[in-house]
């Protein structure tokens, strides 16, 4: 592995921010916080009680700044560090424990909680860290969570596609590897010549990964970078 190492491109899932005291987005019930899921991770949900939805994320977004980043992401940031303009992180997770423990270069794939966007202009999006306000100021028009919900395509795809097919490792971490299309990134990387490694509690089926490191992110995922650092 020494000096082979010149593009790394992570992906994190919920189980990186689970062990920060986030719950993961969905559960066997289907539902999300005691919500069905289709009432407040939909545009229908939205378009049919916005009032409720609009509740829903602003007691996310009291809970989540209430969580500190661990180990693992501590450590991710350091990856970056080393790495540079080299490094890409890619998060399936829309709290912003990543960017507190110091990634810059990372795209949230699902969207970011504390932020929300306007409606009549995709490019009106303003941090919001409290309650959501009801309209823009900009234009007038009803404000939503900036947030991918179910049905809609994630954030900067185009991106991801071209990291995967010019990175020599890709790494997912914390995440079940079966939601489309971040379970097809694997693939992506590894038909184009990468070296994959995942990180999880429980080893994830489909192939195209050449190994499997089990435990906690908070644990397992320091050591693989001071690793990946030292064999760089």
């Amino acid at each position: 592995m020494a000096g082979k190492i010149s593009k790394i491109v992570v992906l994190t899932g919920a189980g990186i921010s689970a062990e920060s005291g986030i719950p993961t987005f969905r559960s066997s019930d289907g539902l999300w916080e005691n919500e069905p899921v289709e009432a407040v991770a939909t545009p229908e949900g939205f378009e049919n009680d916005p009032k409720r939805v609009i509740t829903f994320y602003n007691e996310r977004r009291a809970a989540a700044q209430k969580c500190e980043p661990n180990a693992a992401h501590h450590a991710l940031a350091k990856l970056e560090e080393k790495f540079g303009d080299n490094f890409l992180l890619i998060t399936q997770n829309v709290d912003d424990l990543h960017q507190r423990a110091g990634n810059k270069r990372i795209i949230p794939m699902h969207g970011e909680l504390l932020k929300v966007r306007c409606l009549g202009s995709e490019e009106h999006i303003i941090s919001c860290t409290e309650n959501q306000p009801e309209k823009c100021l900009e234009c007038g028009a009803i404000m939503r969570p900036h947030i991918v919900w179910f049905g809609e395509v994630p954030f900067e795809m185009d991106r991801i596609q071209k990291a995967l097919m010019q990175c020599d490792l890709f790494a997912y971490i914390g995440t079940s590897g079966v939601v489309y299309p971040a379970a097809g990134f694997r693939q992506i990387a590894k038909l184009s010549g990468a070296r994959v490694v995942c990180l999880n509690l429980e080893e994830v089926g489909g192939g195209y990964t050449d190994e499997f490191i089990q435990g906690k992110a908070s644990e397992t995922v320091p050591k693989w970078v001071d690793f990946t650092i030292f064999n760089s």
